[in-house]
């Protein structure tokens, strides 16, 4: 069976680690060729080497802070000088920090407009001109399943993760003229470095031990278990390619289960 993806050049954000390297790594072993980029760049380095061994595609990268504008602009030209296509961009960040309204500061609030808002504005804008000249790609974001039900502690990412949805909602409609798609994926909780961060917070704060946490949202959660990052990125590589294209503006929570919301 032809891969889904062979031919295609797919943009990820935030892809040396987490959700966005299973990204890159499901969009590479579908066969398109794939452009990296994170912040940690010797981390990046090492995430496309592993991803060429695992799967023999075309993997580059690219250092790319998504909260400047400058970088994002450097990161996107650097993809077309290599591959001169845009066919799928993975918009992903970092979370915000943890707090409540009374502990975070107009600076974090600032901070987290950009990180995680304003970036998606940017990388969506920055690869539009390109994607509307050749009529056709897929846009896909990342945000959490906090959209749907706010999650304790995690005022910031509730408040600009909602403002992706909306954002992609509306854009869902102005591009499908352009043959374009965008959805975003709501994960749940993932067996990654940001949700064990997170659980660590919550056992300082209750004052228990970390597997008492775990264990406590595994009663939550139907499947009784944390996601694996590919079982996203599967989803995402879906997504991008053509098997998806009749699936536009639409909001997919990844999360065993574990929302109540019927929409």
């Amino acid at each position: 069976m032809q891969p889904i993806l062979q031919g295609k050049t797919i943009l990820v954000a935030g892809s040396s680690r987490g959700l966005g390297y299973a990204v890159a790594h499901a969009s590479a072993a579908e066969g398109a060729n794939v452009f990296m980029g994170s912040r940690d760049v010797e981390k990046l380095a090492h995430s496309a080497s592993q991803i060429v061994k695992n799967t023999g595609s075309n993997v580059l990268y690219s250092p790319l802070d998504v909260s400047r504008y400058d970088s994002i602009k450097r990161w996107v030209d650097a993809a077309l000088q290599q591959f001169g296509r845009i066919d799928g961009l993975l918009v992903n960040a970092g979370g915000p920090p943890a707090g409540t309204l009374e502990s975070l500061t107009d600076q974090q609030w600032q901070s987290a407009y950009e990180l995680t808002l304003l970036s998606a504005v940017r990388l969506i804008r920055e690869c539009l001109s390109v994607m509307k000249k050749s009529s056709g790609g897929s846009i896909v974001t990342i945000t959490s399943v906090s959209v749907k039900e706010p999650i304790d502690m995690l005022l910031l990412s509730n408040v600009f993760r909602s403002g992706v949805t909306s954002l992609v909602k509306t854009l869902s409609r102005d591009l499908a003229s352009y043959s374009i798609r965008i959805n975003n994926i709501l994960p749940g909780r993932f067996d990654t470095e940001r949700v064990e961060q997170l659980d660590r917070i919550i056992a300082e704060s209750k004052g228990i031990g970390i597997s008492e946490v775990r264990s406590s949202f595994f009663e939550q959660i139907p499947l009784s278990r944390y996601g694996k990052p590919e079982e996203l990125g599967n989803l995402a590589a879906f997504l991008f390619s053509e098997k998806a294209s009749f699936i536009t503006g639409v909001t997919i929570p990844v999360d065993g289960g574990m929302t109540k919301t019927v929409w």
